[in-house]
């Protein structure tokens, strides 16, 4: 782009000297970039910012050189000592130039930059960002150009496909404007390096360094036009390429604005540009400094800052982070809330609180047993993907959460409602296990003289391992007598039964009776007076099934031993019933079980197997099971009958 006015070569270029730097060290050396208010067929220039995910909240550091416009640089013809490349070529006329920073979650920054007569730098964003890909624009307004330098911390880079830059004379040293990375996957396309606007050969040479250092001159182009060098890319110029400018002394202009372009098969591609140093002695117009952090004091992943014009800082919170206050550390200005300060440019330091949203989860336990609710400690339950144990009360961000239970034995869950927590709020969840108990009656032996005595054995048992309370007791029909008391309080649960064991006066055939409170759970136990002897047991387990096992002895024909009947009833399908009936032990032969016969429904499973003293039937169905077989054994009559009992 041509100026309006006669230069005057100069020997050195002083504003290059400000930024002086090893070309080839820095992405862009001392190569101004440059924003043209009218005429330009680049209405903005644009660099983009990508923040990674291990990079997110790491300090930015976007700082720029001579965001403003210096009026000693280059008005009416005249150049002032340290000249960087602006130029106004209206005199009296107003030029601004705007700096927008954007991202995933709008404006970051946005600073509007005038003129001045001098040459500083600006601290534009020092702080960190979340994750994502961030757009830095800038655009000029007004009848001139506008030359400034960028650079980011590392590891972050400036990256563009098409931007301008001013070359300014007479520095004769080669300047770096852009980096390119071509990668292998690019090998059998077309790379295209275009430039527009040179003025022609005699103005400025550019070259491209590919990788292993061969130079490639490129064709400079002509006033308003643009000129393109293609290159088909092979596996040998796979890496960085660089790309070069240099003033020749035959230039006829203080300062050309050039605008670049990359293309890979005709479609717009990156390369890296940007990069300064700070000028010793260079004034700071404004540097701010803000920190986001938690009541701790810790940065907040993800929290950033936005600034509104040149005087209005906000903090940037993720989600749901609820502001706490706002602190002026250094500088000048003014608290306006816990997310607004204003303040005066300058050296400035701000900090922002906030505390992420939490409220509160409470989850407890409760036994159902009997109508009562009983509290259960230490029954481990799994929240949030943490395992914890009832009582406790968990900190969580809001949201739904639901609440695992684990199994207890003895006992029924089902998954309670999820907890749903809100900000600064306590929900409550209650996991209810509903206790399964059974009480069974043990008559023994079941057949017996006339007013003979028999033990009678109630037993309430459950898997549940947490203390239950119970009541049980007996009701006797009219003919039994007892002189113990017929009734016994306790405590029980896992591998603790409660037991009430009574001698009673049989005196004529009927049935007894065993409750269980507080849950009314009830069964009954048969005695028959008669000989020889036997014993029987019913089970009623709670919300289910009712069976009852009876056992008679009798001699076996031609003295071979005892037959043994079994007799089962039972209302309700089961699966694998163990009809328990130990084998008389202590003689000085073991017993002997003889072949099972079986009797019952005909579509039950009558395949029954043994399994130590106990007789398992797979399957069975509502109904009566006859069970027979020969038991041999040594001991005498009176000691052949032993209790059976039931299980499923």
């Amino acid at each position: 782009m041509t100026v309006r006015a006669v230069p005057v070569r100069l020997a050195v270029l002083s504003g290059l000297l400000l930024l002086a730097a090893p070309a080839a060290a820095q992405i862009g050396g001392t190569l101004p970039l440059v924003s043209v208010g009218d005429k330009w067929p680049q209405a903005q220039e644009t660099y983009v910012i990508r923040v990674s995910a291990q990079d997110a909240g790491k300090p930015l550091g976007l700082e720029v050189y001579s965001p403003t416009f210096n009026l000693a640089d280059y008005v009416d013809g005249r150049r002032a000592e340290g000249y960087f490349g602006d130029e106004l070529y209206a005199k009296n006329e107003p030029f601004e130039t705007t700096f927008t920073l954007s991202g995933p979650g709008g404006t970051v920054l946005e600073r509007r930059f005038s003129l001045n007569r001098e040459h500083t730098w600006d601290s534009l964003f020092s702080g960190g960002l979340g994750a994502g890909t961030y757009t830095l624009k800038v655009t000029s307004r007004g009848n001139g150009k506008n030359s400034f330098a960028l650079r980011v911390a590392d590891p972050f880079r400036l990256e563009t496909s098409d931007f301008s830059v001013n070359a300014r004379s007479t520095d004769e040293n080669a300047l770096l404007a852009a980096r390119v990375n071509v990668t292998a996957d690019w090998v059998g396309r077309t790379l295209g390096l275009l430039n527009y606007d040179v003025d022609g050969a005699q103005e400025a040479e550019i070259w491209a360094v590919q990788p292993g250092g061969a130079r490639v001159n490129l064709t400079p182009s002509e006033n308003g036009r643009t000129a393109t060098d293609t290159f088909r890319i092979t596996p040998e110029l796979v890496g960085e390429w660089q790309l070069y400018i240099r003033v020749l002394r035959t230039t006829k202009q203080y300062s050309n604005a050039i605008r670049f372009s990359f293309r890979l098969n005709d479609q717009p591609i990156t390369g890296s540009v940007g990069g300064f140093v700070v000028p010793g002695g260079a004034k700071i117009a404004n540097q701010l400094l803000v920190d986001v952090v938690d009541p701790q004091g810790r940065p907040i992943p993800g929290a950033s800052y936005a600034l509104v014009g040149d005087a209005v800082v906000r903090p940037v919170l993720p989600g749901g982070y609820v502001p706490v206050s706002s602190t002026l550390i250094q500088g000048t200005g003014n608290i306006v809330s816990p997310t607004e300060v204003r303040y005066q440019p300058g050296f400035t330091k701000i900090r922002f609180v906030a505390r992420p949203p939490q409220g509160q989860l409470q989850v407890e336990a409760v036994a159902l047993y009997a109508g009562q609710r009983i509290p259960l400690t230490g029954v481990p339950f799994q929240v949030g993907g943490q395992t914890l144990s009832t009582p406790t009360t968990v900190p969580l961000a809001p949201g739904d959460y639901p609440v695992t239970p684990t199994a207890v034995p003895g006992s029924t869950v089902t998954p309670p409602p999820a907890g749903r927590v809100t900000d600064s709020g306590t929900e409550r969840v209650t996991i209810e296990y509903r206790v399964l108990t059974d009480v069974t009656l043990v008559t023994s032996p079941d057949i017996l003289n006339v007013c003979d005595v028999t033990q009678l054995t109630a037993l309430a048992k459950t898997d549940f391992p947490y203390r239950l309370p119970g009541k049980l007791s007996l009701n006797l029909p009219t003919g039994w007598t007892t002189d113990y008391p017929l009734e016994t309080n306790g405590d029980f649960s896992q591998g603790l039964p409660l037991r009430l064991k009574v001698p009673v006066r049989v005196c004529r055939s009927d049935t007894a009776e065993a409750v269980l409170d507080p849950v009314g759970l009830r069964t009954t136990g048969q005695a028959r007076v008669r000989n020889p002897g036997g014993a029987n047991v019913t089970r009623n387990v709670q919300g289910g099934a009712r069976a009852s096992l009876s056992k008679a002895v009798e001699a076996a024909p031609q003295g071979q031993g005892y037959v043994v009947t079994l007799v089962f009833t039972v209302d309700s399908t089961l699966e694998n019933v163990r009809l328990i009936d130990p084998l008389p032990a202590a003689g000085a032969q073991p017993a002997v079980r003889g072949p099972l016969q079986v009797q019952g429904p005909s579509l039950a499973n009558l395949n029954p197997r043994l399994e130590g003293d106990a007789i398992v039937l797979t399957r069975v169905i509502p109904g009566t099971y006859t069970l027979s077989y020969t038991l041999l054994t040594d001991q005498p009559a009176d000691r052949v009958v032993t209790a059976p009992d039931l299980g499923w």
